[in-house]
């Protein structure tokens, strides 16, 4: 009995590809969905990390230039030359606000008015910074919420499958079974490998992106206080 059942099992592949092959439509459509959703995902991953680390850069090259003891327009100049990003995009925005207003000559305008537009400058151009470095994280929060359930999903079809090949069969020795279960253990596989790693970095970059818009936001307390005392001035 037990070599009949082996020679049964043999019959049938239970490598990764095999697997697949032997699936039916649905769950096949379901295996190719969730690897395209892992490399998708993986993408983003990599994407993310060269966007983080560039702005973490950028945003720390800024803080010692602001630093360096040099005056406002000096900075500006020097901030123009290290592009439109993180606290330097912020900076540039106020500063050329301000000086918009000192070219269209208001003298009858309030210092305390004018500072109030600068800093709500700067507050929506750090909501362009914070919506850009968050661009596509919602790919990772999807995948880490939906494949488990998809493979689920590929699960369930699996399982039925082999109810319905040991009905049909009238026999319920493993080589009947053995098939449809392989394949629904594997779909609930692919939707774990597609969502553990989406998750953990989901939060790693929205843990990483929140510390860098606190930085922004620290910067716009300090840059709004040094315009205070220059408008007191």
């Amino acid at each position: 009995m037990e070599v009949e059942v082996a020679q049964q099992m043999g019959q049938h592949g239970f490598t990764m590809w095999d697997m697949f092959l032997q699936a039916t439509l649905v769950v096949k459509l379901v295996m190719i969905g969730l690897v395209v959703a892992s490399i998708v995902c993986w993408a983003v991953v990599f994407e993310k990390f060269a966007t983080v680390r560039r702005m973490r850069r950028a945003i720390d090259s800024f803080d010692k230039l602001f630093w360096s003891g040099r005056t406002l327009p000096e900075i500006q100049a020097l901030a123009q030359q290290q592009g439109r990003v993180g606290s330097a995009a912020l900076f540039l925005a106020a500063m050329e606000e301000w000086q918009r207003s000192q070219a269209a000559g208001a003298p009858q305008q309030s210092p305390a008015s004018l500072l109030q537009r600068l800093e709500k400058i700067m507050d929506v151009e750090l909501q362009r910074q914070t919506l850009n470095m968050e661009r596509r994280l919602l790919v990772l929060a999807t995948t880490g919420s939906i494949a488990p359930f998809i493979g689920l999903f590929g699960t369930v079809w699996g399982i039925m499958n082999s109810f319905q090949a040991i009905a049909i069969s009238k026999n319920t020795n493993l080589a009947v079974v053995a098939p449809g279960l392989a394949e629904a253990l594997f779909a609930t596989a692919l939707g774990l490998l597609a969502a553990i790693p989406a998750v953990i970095f989901y939060n790693k970059f929205s843990h990483d992106i929140s510390r860098l818009a606190s930085r922004m936001e620290n910067f716009i307390e300090e840059f709004t206080a040094i315009l205070s005392r220059q408008l007191g001035g």
